[in-house]
């Protein structure tokens, strides 16, 4: 049975780009089929400046709403990555074969460095070497696949470098993982600017749809989603983002295909009004179960505990075979028990 491993950051919000982009799949497909664990990826949220309270409430919020979505516990683990120390001890030995030149290449700390250094800030070190954490998060539990938006596939191909990489020069230790995407809404687009992503880092606006959004701000956000000048309803990525962004939301909500979808449309409105009603039902048992595990609290701390001893379980034999075979001694009492045997 193929491992997978995959997580949400408690950057913000998450948005029906996570749920229908990720999340969903991860429910429905991944943890029936394998042996998958899905993290809250809490280290990677101290990247950027932030507050740690806010990171506390999100990494909980997230936690609860990745059980919303149909993760089950009895199925697959759920925990955070902070609560499972070796993730931390493998990115510092990933680090020690990883290059500068490497990081500096990875497309998201470009346009982050650029972004800041316009404003006259600079960027966190950890920013730099984020990608070697998210290396040892997969690394570590020997994942076969990642799930991935396509704007992370550069780190799991870095991942599968530095395994291959370590691999070779201290011996085998590191299953080489594959990344892996859902097809249709593989990458939700913001409903204001189809040319971006709908990201949860993103400030507050009426372009993203998030996961608890009330039934009418949903409908409402819907309703004003730019689309394009043009005459006709038709599904084309490229001319028409804005109209392409709806469709592939409305299929990925009800199954269907966009380019079939758009040829029973001959207005705008109905486009809309139909993309809203499908959004809002696709969410309505998240909010609904989230609204359930609020009132249990105990249960989701529960999960995570659990979740966080079975992933340890898992990632402390490759992460201790790494340390020795990258040259570094056993600890003293470990040694002491092999002197004895």
């Amino acid at each position: 049975m193929a491992r997978v491993f995959s997580g949400v950051k408690p950057t913000g919000h998450l948005t029906l780009g996570n749920y229908l982009g990720a999340m969903r799949k991860w429910a429905e497909v991944d943890q029936h089929r394998s042996d998958a664990l899905f993290c809250v990826v809490d280290l990677h949220a101290l990247t950027v400046d932030h507050d740690p309270a806010r990171v506390r409430r999100l990494s909980r919020q997230a936690a609860s709403l990745l059980l919303a979505a149909g993760l089950d516990p009895e199925r697959c683990t759920v925990f955070v990555q902070s609560h499972v120390d070796e993730h931390a001890r493998l990115s510092y030995l990933l680090e020690c074969v990883a290059t500068d030149g490497e990081m500096r290449r990875m497309i998201q700390y470009k346009e982050k460095a650029a972004r800041e250094q316009t404003r006259g800030g600079s960027v966190r070190l950890s920013l730099l070497t984020y990608p070697v954490l998210m290396a040892a998060d997969i690394l570590a539990y020997g994942a076969d696949e990642v799930p991935v938006g396509n704007d992370q596939t550069q780190h799991v191909e870095l991942a599968r470098d530095l395994a291959v990489r370590f691999n070779q020069r201290y011996g085998h230790t590191f299953v080489v993982p594959r990344a892996t995407s859902p097809g249709v809404a593989a990458r939700v687009m913001n409903l204001q600017d189809p040319a971006s992503k709908m990201g949860k880092s993103d400030d507050v606006g009426p372009g993203i749809v998030y996961l608890l959004d009330d039934p009418d701000v949903v409908r409402k956000k819907v309703m004003r989603a730019v689309t394009d000048s043009g005459r006709g309803v038709v599904y084309d990525r490229e001319a028409r983002p804005g109209l392409a962004n709806l469709l592939e939301i409305l299929a990925a909500c009800t199954g269907g295909e966009p380019v079939e979808m758009a040829g029973a449309y001959d207005s705008y409105g109905a486009l809309k009004k139909d993309t809203a009603e499908a959004v809002v039902e696709a969410l309505r048992p998240v909010r609904e179960r989230h609204r359930e595990l609020c009132a249990d609290p105990g249960y989701v701390e529960g999960v995570l505990r659990a979740g966080a001893d079975r992933a340890r379980g898992m990632a402390r034999p490759t992460v201790d075979a790494a340390y020795r075979a990258i040259g570094l001694l056993p600890p003293v009492a470990a040694a002491a028990a092999d002197a004895v045997r």
